[in-house]
């Protein structure tokens, strides 16, 4: 069993945490994208490249959840796993709340920057939200979180009290 649990770290200027509403249009927020810790070392000495396609399409897939990146890459045991932590300007938004949405692949041809599946719309198996940039130019990488293997409970510190 592992701990996802960030350092205490001080948000940059002008940079929003996780809100349960939709990213403001313009708004720049922490994020976060899951990956195998190879790839997270790639991701820092290069940056992203976006995939080519997936739910919402072509773009680099973030949350603003941890716990949602912390799930990533699925068939990946956790221990290997890290998740980037950014922040992103999200330019204009476009909600994607339902399957088969008219623009779930297109939101980008119509002028939008981002696509946001709100929490608990039947759009993603674990009812998290997700967010998908079309331009990772927007994305600054701001480090790595990787798992903490749990503390048995009976003691004191981070992990648990007593």
């Amino acid at each position: 069993m592992y701990q996802w649990a960030e350092d205490d770290f001080v948000l940059p200027p002008g940079v929003v945490r996780l809100g349960a509403s939709q990213p403001v249009n313009g708004q720049t927020y922490v994020m976060y994208h899951g990956t195998t810790r190879q790839t997270a070392k790639s991701i820092q000495a290069s940056g992203f490249r976006p995939s080519e396609d997936g739910m919402l399409g072509r773009g680099v897939y973030l949350s603003r959840d941890l716990e949602k990146a912390s799930r990533y890459p699925l068939d990946c045991p956790e221990s290997d796993r890290a998740v980037v932590r950014v922040k992103v300007n999200v330019g204009k938004v476009k909600a994607i709340d339902r399957q088969r949405h008219p623009l779930q692949k297109t939101w980008h041809d119509q002028g939008y920057d981002t696509a946001w599946v709100p929490p608990n719309c039947g759009m993603v198996p674990s009812g998290l939200e997700e967010d998908c940039v079309w331009d990772p130019d927007r994305i600054q990488i701001l480090g790595t979180v990787k798992p903490r293997p749990l503390q048995p409970s009976g003691g004191c510190g981070a992990y648990g009290y007593k």
